[in-house]
């Protein structure tokens, strides 16, 4: 009996069609091949839609945290995010290739097997299904576990960012606290600067008015002694009395100029010295912002 191969690549027999055996074996390892697409499109799409819906989520945490967390963390979450991004696209587009290659497939096992074939493969299609239910439950756990991951990572980021700002508080409050101090003992220090100068003021002024009346009184004494003598010397002491009357007037003349000129530049000096001061408060009210007061 002679034997034919057909377009499916079944061996017919003649007067017996095909061997039972034969297309079982085919029928087998079109099933085989039918389930690994079914599989691999299942698991792809469901990666796919997890790693999208996660995705989302992560978009939308991120989108609750300050605009400047991924630049002071670092590269990693934006790593994470673009790794995510791609990953997704790729499944996603593994799972559209997978389909049309699972529905050409089925056209050709369909063309192959006939009814036959059909038979045969319902039989095996509730094995299938329980596969890859179990493929999607798989995804299903590595998918929460990835996202249990990421949100851990994010509580992680969270934590250093807000540490980050306190310590940031922390060296700005100290950083203010110096300031202040310094501006404290710079103002203390200008106190003192003035009140020794007022008080040395203050000083000489009292020296020179001493000085004063010592040059008024010994000019009172000289006079009171021209006077004496005057009477005891009539005519020669008149002369001699006048001569020292105008000496001593001009001596008095001269210190009383020279104390007013001396008290005037004290004046100017005081004068100064309290328009610098000023100056200086308000410089240092403009640095810090603080009435002079």
């Amino acid at each position: 009996m002679s034997a034919s191969v057909s377009p499916q690549g079944f061996v017919t027999v003649r007067g017996r069609g095909y061997r039972p055996d034969e297309v079982d074996r085919r029928v087998a390892g079109l099933t085989v091949d039918r389930d690994s697409c079914w599989e691999r499109v299942a698991q792809l799409t469901e990666a796919a839609e997890e790693l999208a819906a996660e995705l989302v989520e992560l978009r939308a945490y991120v989108a609750t945290m300050p605009p400047q967390t991924y630049e002071s963390l670092g590269e990693q979450a934006r790593l994470i995010l673009t790794t995510a991004e791609s990953e997704a696209a790729r499944l996603r587009a593994d799972a559209e290739r997978a389909a049309e290659e699972l529905r050409e497939a089925t056209v050709a096992y369909a063309c192959d097997t006939g009814e036959a074939a059909d038979e045969v493969a319902h039989a095996r299609r509730k094995d299938a299904e329980g596969r890859g239910q179990r493929a999607v439950d798989a995804a299903h756990a590595d998918a929460a576990a990835r996202v249990a991951a990421a949100e851990k990572d994010a509580a992680q980021w969270r934590e250093e960012a807000t540490e980050a700002f306190q310590e940031m508080r922390r060296r700005t409050a100290a950083t203010l606290a110096d300031a202040e101090q310094r501006q404290a003992d710079e103002w203390e220090e200008c106190g003192r600067e003035i009140a020794a100068r007022e008080a040395e003021s203050a000083r000489r002024i009292a020296e020179l008015e001493e000085h004063g009346r010592e040059v008024v009184a010994l000019a009172e004494r000289r006079h009171a002694e021209t006077e004496e003598a005057a009477r005891h010397r009539q005519e020669d002491a008149e002369a001699r009395a006048a001569e020292l009357l105008a000496q001593a007037d001009v001596e008095v003349e001269r210190i009383e100029r020279v104390t007013a000129r001396i008290l005037r530049e004290h004046q100017e000096e005081r004068d100064e010295l309290r328009s610098h001061m000023t100056h200086v408060r308000n410089s240092l009210a403009a640095l810090t912002g603080k009435d002079p007061g």
